[in-house]
């Protein structure tokens, strides 16, 4: 934990702060009372990290895994040459530093892009619900990953734009931030570029390009995408599915695309 993180005062507090974390990971499976209060009384001595501070350091000993509260956050590595480059991204309800060795050195960086709340992730019980969401949870990050790999290996600029909005838009989903097809997006195109491996020239004119074909609007902070799974057919992209009891919604209707024999 970064020495700049300060705990939550009262006078901080907001009103239901907890609330899309724990409808975040209650998606990924049924949490029973006990879980939930375990969560609760984690939840209850959340701290702050400021904008632009670290959450972890590469290198450096990990604490204790985290949930992300509200807030958004970014693994990134940064080359000698000052380029920069996003490998992915925390969103209210993921764990941040789940790991299952001893003395835990970070592989990367991370990074509040806004201001962070986090709290300690409680510990799971063998064969508790808790548990079940935690390994959920990380087979879908790896599956994300994964994603990005095409993304950056296969699709072209405006596929990758699509993607990695569905993307946003299908984890923001599952912790109840979307409405209609809209979400707060706190990230700038620099940043975007710095995800998707483009320049931010040319990230703007495919952006702009999105504009004028009517898929998208993205003002003030705030991502609208006009037909979700138009635009996920477009470019084939598949929600991903870990397990059998994929919580509903999560699992997606587009069939696997043809491919030439």
């Amino acid at each position: 934990m970064t020495q700049l993180s300060r705990k939550i005062r009262p006078e901080d507090e907001v009103e239901g702060l907890d609330a899309p974390a724990l409808r975040r990971l209650n998606a990924l499976g049924p949490l029973d009372a006990a879980d939930r209060e375990r969560l609760r009384a984690a939840m209850a001595e959340a701290r702050i990290v400021p904008v632009r501070h670290p959450i972890l350091t590469l290198g450096r000993p990990m604490p204790e895994s985290q949930i992300l509260l509200q807030g958004w956050a970014a693994r990134v590595r940064i080359l000698p040459d000052g380029r920069r480059q996003f490998m992915s991204f925390y969103l209210p309800g993921d764990v941040i530093g789940r790991v299952h060795h001893a003395l835990p050195i970070a592989s990367a960086t991370v990074i509040a892009l806004t201001e962070c709340v986090l709290c300690t992730a409680p510990a799971a019980p063998a064969g508790s619900s808790l548990e079940q969401v935690y390994a959920v949870g990380e087979a879908l990050d790896e599956a994300y990953l994964l994603g990005h790999v095409v993304q950056l290996g296969r699709l072209n600029a405006q596929e990758r734009i699509g993607d990695f909005l569905l993307e946003i838009y299908e984890r923001l989903s599952l912790a109840g931030l979307t409405v209609g097809g809209s979400f707060e997006m706190p990230l700038t195109q620099e940043m975007l570029a710095d995800a998707l491996g483009l320049t931010p020239v040319h990230v703007n004119r495919m952006i702009q390009q999105a504009r004028r074909d009517g898929d998208l609007m993205w003002k003030s902070g705030r991502v609208l995408l006009r037909d979700p799974d138009r635009t996920a057919r477009t470019i084939g992209r598949l929600r991903p599915q870990v397990t059998g009891a994929q919580p509903e919604g999560a699992a997606d209707t587009t069939s696997e695309p043809s491919r030439p024999a």
